[in-house]
């Protein structure tokens, strides 16, 4: 949309972590990590009571991502002292202005996040270990805020700084009318199935997938999507997460890289990838033009009123038959500013996404998303026979199998729009060869972890 996403226009995937594992058994967190923030430490009192005088929430949100507005109406409702003024941006404004904005004396209280480790090293986000504390975060599934953590310089371990509203899973949406036509009678198997399938689209005369490239490179997703298939998944967690040593340049990426230019090639992808953005790449699949299409359960509730019956969901497929599900799965994330008026108020706000039945439902019919939260309150059901309870099922699917990676939109703040996004667009167009392109990405990651 997220996101995620530091993807999307829509909803950036943000999407974070090796291991989202929503429906999961409850087990302790990871131990904090040290301080990292000038305003907050693990020992610092916190009021979780939010009385009854007035109180103002400033919130800096992403743009046609209707889950924050909707999650702040209902708990206005419900707490009426409590009022929302919300800013929204396109989610490539929030990356360029989040810093500034939060060095602000006008900071938000609760603020969409780009990127966490450069604004936990500026001091701009607050410590929410707290938090973590007065309201039992700590018997959250641990893998479900692994990847809101912050250490040294590095995310997936030590305090925590972030949570989620909304937690996203991504895979394939199909068109079932267009399935049926190419013989699609179940959901590829391998990969190589998978390709079978846009073979026989393309040949049939039917677009084989739907993708977005402009701006923000939609056509991501399924590089991704392979790159988690082709090699151990674990190495692009450990890249995205900073580790000391990790790569891009490997031959999984590499390998991910390759099938895309063929996929291009082959006229997989539209003609005008480049041109298309996100809301056009939606609008041309609603409309029948595309059999498949990379996206997230964001989309789901739209989905299923535009195409009602008509569209199905799955996880992308293992390299080989019977392997594990893998894929770019994170919370919508937000946090609260290091400067922010109401930080009690907004954590309070953050608890009560996660664990009030009505915002968990909305979490759900609005965001298409699993609510995360404690691991003993249900996931509120979707109407039968729809995708959106396609998606929550496969959510709980890759929480099972432990398989779910961040972005690699999200390594850094600036590597989506100065390597990824370029250099996709280049590939697709022949400009740019698979090997060009992990050096590029590469490059360019680590000229942003030497500032």
């Amino acid at each position: 949309m997220a996101e995620l996403l530091t993807k999307l226009p829509r909803r950036r995937a943000v999407i974070l972590a090796p291991l989202l594992a929503i429906g999961l058994a409850a087990t302790a967190c990871s131990a904090p990590g040290a301080d990292r923030s000038s305003t907050a430490g693990p020992d610092a009192a916190v009021k979780t009571d939010l009385g009854t005088a007035p109180i103002k929430l400033e919130m800096y949100a992403e743009t046609g991502f209707p889950l924050a507005k909707a999650l702040a109406d209902e708990f206005s409702k419900q707490y009426p002292n409590v009022t929302f003024a919300i800013r929204e941006d396109q989610f490539t404004v929030i990356v360029e202005n989040a810093p500034r904005v939060m060095a602000s004396d006008n900071a938000p209280d609760i603020i969409r996040l780009p990127t966490m480790v450069d604004l936990v090293k500026d001091d701009l986000l607050k410590n929410l270990d707290p938090y973590v504390t007065a309201y039992g975060w700590d018997k959250f599934p641990a893998s479900q805020l692994v990847q809101l953590r912050v250490g040294e310089n590095t995310r997936g371990t030590g305090s925590l700084y972030g949570m989620g509203l909304g937690y996203s899973v991504t895979g394939v949406f199909y068109n079932k009318k267009l399935a049926s036509q190419v013989g699609m009678t179940q959901p590829p198997a391998t990969v190589a199935e998978f390709e079978q399938l846009l073979a026989k689209a393309k040949t049939g005369g039917v677009q084989p997938i739907m993708q977005f490239n402009k701006n923000t490179a939609g056509i991501n997703f399924p590089h991704q999507a392979l790159q988690n298939q082709f090699g151990d998944p674990a190495q692009v967690a450990d890249w995205i997460f900073q580790k000391p040593g990790a790569t891009f340049d490997t031959p999984a990426a590499l390998k991910a890289t390759q099938s895309i230019q063929k996929w291009a090639q082959a006229g997989y992808f539209p003609k005008d990838a480049n041109a298309l953005d996100y809301a056009g790449m939606v609008g041309q699949f609603q409309k029948g033009n595309g059999l498949f299409m990379f996206n997230g359960d964001w989309e789901s509730a739209n989905l299923d009123k535009a195409m009602p019956g008509n569209v199905g969901f799955f996880l992308f497929p293992a390299e080989t038959a019977g392997g594990r599900h893998v894929a770019m799965s994170a919370p919508n994330t937000f946090g609260v500013s290091a400067k922010a008026k109401n930080p009690d108020a907004a954590a309070y706000f953050l608890n009560w996404v996660h664990t009030d039945a009505k915002a968990r439902e909305i979490a759900v019919t609005v965001g298409g998303s699993s609510p995360g939260g404690p691991s003993d309150l249900p996931v509120p059901a979707a109407a039968p026979n729809t995708v959106l309870a396609e998606t929550l099922k496969a959510a709980q699917q890759l929480g099972a199998e432990n398989g779910a990676v961040d972005f690699t939109a999200n390594a850094t703040g600036g590597i989506f729009a100065a390597a990824i996004t370029p250099e996709m667009q280049k590939l697709v167009a022949g400009q740019q060869t698979p090997e060009g392109y992990v050096k590029a990405v590469q490059a360019e990651y680590a000229k942003e972890l030497s500032r």
